[in-house]
């Protein structure tokens, strides 16, 4: 069995992690999305072991084993240290030894060598089952988050085994594997494969990777509250974490970044929810996660946040607006009861900070639509002078839909007052908004997927930066088929459409060299000849349907 290394990450002291992050593993926090190493062989060994089982529910079974290896290993190191401290005082049993260095207490009947030895009993379900009720049991912050149904018939108990042995050897501790994120990476990875496999019934809580970096790189959320209303699984924390860790050491930002960050995250779906959780315990991001209705239940109703980060679920007609008509929310018109996007983007709208700043995944018909009453919303939005930024992405980038989506910013303070975290003032960008029509870019990474390079990501993230007037990207310009700058008179000729195709024009082409009058002659010989040829074709078809007797 091939042995895979990866990192202990909230198993160590805090200093150690900080000390960690001043060096971090830029390279490694950079990739773009789809990873071709390790990740992938585990994932193929893994859904081999899948059999019959269903992505949806098998998902909570890897995931859920993922975790418990994780924080098994985490109190394993500890318990090792601790060991060699016991001339000193130290207590390898006491939990209090454990919560002191923010890692996880893990019972006797939880620890994965213990585990790992029952693999072959037939009550090994029942044992893992144990495992996490005692760790919810013993760990308040993971209560009601760990899944706890490996008991039931429907899963082979032989195939459980089988995958408790693959996963003991992903090994942790070496000092070769602390520098590297492995298995929240291993983690990231297999969210990802699971959003594949469940097609439209499962990608609606993972946003792919790329897409996450890009709006991070954007908003660069380096210190303050960043909020996302519908958090999903927690990527778009995970990414502002290793946002900061990337940038640790000061490249270009003046040495903003520090890791003084507060989240704030709701989630409607309890599965998803809990995913999110264990998301976040496996990197040791602490966080406020809340389950339930946004619109319906927003559980941080007071919050002002300087980043809001969000993929909200596309065009949701089932969103209860009408119990919600006059909600203090909708500043800038009641969102159709049909439609929650611009019920969304009011949401957001309402829970930013005097500077603060959002970025998020929106359908393409929002930039446009009319109907019933979205075309005002989005004209009032505009005149409010919130509208920052606009993206129009490439198709095929999504795991659940293959409806064309766009991502939009918006600014509560365009006077150049900078948002929390930046120690320098931006430009006044007042009365303007950037278009970037980005649909051109990206590769695909099998038949049905694409990802935004490192390279694309840079060229978007740099042209908003160069247009806010950040001094380090440089000086802006427009280019014509990918960016233009906008005033708020030429938005209102386009009808308040926000669409980057109607802004930023064709894309320049080289001059060839040949005279225009040569290249027309040339192309309406062409022309002539396509036509002969098609002639011919016709006739030739004509002549095979008389034969067949169907000349009439």
């Amino acid at each position: 069995m091939t042995q895979f290394s990866v990192e202990s990450l909230p198993g160590e002291a805090p200093e150690t992690k900080r000390g960690r992050r001043r060096g971090g593993n830029a390279a490694s926090a950079a990739k773009g999305g789809a990873v071709l190493g390790y990740e992938a062989e585990l994932w193929k060994m893994a859904d081999a072991l899948r059999g019959s089982m269903d992505a949806a529910e098998y998902k909570h079974v890897v995931l859920g084993l993922i975790f418990l290896k994780y924080i098994s290993d985490a109190f394993e190191e500890q318990h090792a240290r601790l060991e060699s401290e016991r001339d000193e005082g130290a207590d390898p049993e006491d939990p209090d030894e454990y919560r002191a260095r923010n890692v996880f207490w893990v019972p006797p009947e939880a620890r994965w060598d213990y585990l790992k030895h029952q693999a072959k009993q037939p009550t090994i379900g029942q044992l893992i089952d144990d495992a996490m009720a005692g760790i919810e049991r013993d760990n308040p912050a993971l209560k009601g988050v760990l899944p706890k149904d490996y008991a039931r018939p429907a899963l082979d108990k032989q195939r459980l085994g089988q995958l408790v042995d693959l996963i003991s050897n992903i090994r942790v501790g070496d000092a070769q594997a602390r520098d590297h994120d492995v298995l929240g990476r291993v983690y990231e990875y297999f969210l990802g494969q699971f959003a594949s496999a469940e097609g439209k019934k499962g990608g609606e809580f993972y946003t792919p990777r790329c897409i996450v970096r890009l709006l991070v790189e954007m908003l660069e959320p380096y210190r303050g509250r960043v909020y996302d209303p519908c958090c999903g699984s927690g990527g778009m924390f995970v990414q502002s974490f290793e946002f900061i860790r990337a940038h640790a050491s000061g490249n270009g930002n003046g040495g903003r970044a520090k890791a003084d960050i507060s989240i704030y995250g709701q989630e409607l779906n309890y599965t998803t929810w809990r995913l999110a959780k264990m998301n976040l315990a496996i990197r040791g991001i602490d966080g406020q996660l809340a389950q339930g209705d946004t619109f319906h239940n927003d559980r941080f109703p007071d919050l002002k946040a300087d980043y809001i980060l969000a993929n909200p679920p596309f065009n949701v007609s089932d969103w209860g607006g009408e119990r919600l008509r006059d909600d203090k929310r909708w500043v800038y018109g009641v969102p159709p009861t049909g439609n929650a996007n611009f019920a969304w983007v009011q949401h957001m709208i309402y829970h930013l900070a005097p500077t603060g700043v959002a970025g998020f995944v929106l359908a393409n018909g929002s930039m446009s639509s009319s109907q019933s009453g979205e075309g005002e919303i989005r004209k009032n939005i505009i005149e409010a002078d919130l509208v920052d930024c606009m993206v129009a992405l490439p198709g095929q980038l999504f795991y659940s839909t293959q409806i064309p989506a766009c991502l939009w910013f918006l600014a509560r303070d365009k006077s150049g007052r900078p948002p929390a975290g930046r120690g320098q003032p931006l430009r006044d960008r007042r009365g303007e908004v950037l278009f970037i029509d980005a649909r051109k870019l990206g590769r695909m990474v099998d038949r049905t997927h694409r990802e935004l390079t490192d390279e694309d990501i840079a060229r978007i993230a740099n042209t908003y930066h160069a247009w806010r007037g950040e001094q380090e990207a440089g000086a802006y310009e427009d280019v014509p088929g990918f960016c233009k700058s906008a005033t708020l008179d030429e938005i209102r000729a386009h009808g308040y459409v926000l669409t980057p195709g109607r802004y930023v024009g064709a894309e320049a082409r080289d001059d060839d060299g040949e005279p225009f009058a040569e290249k027309m002659q040339r192309l309406v010989a062409q022309l002539r000849e396509q036509q002969a040829e098609a002639a011919k074709l016709d006739a030739a078809i004509a002549r095979n349907l008389e034969e067949l007797g169907y000349g009439g």
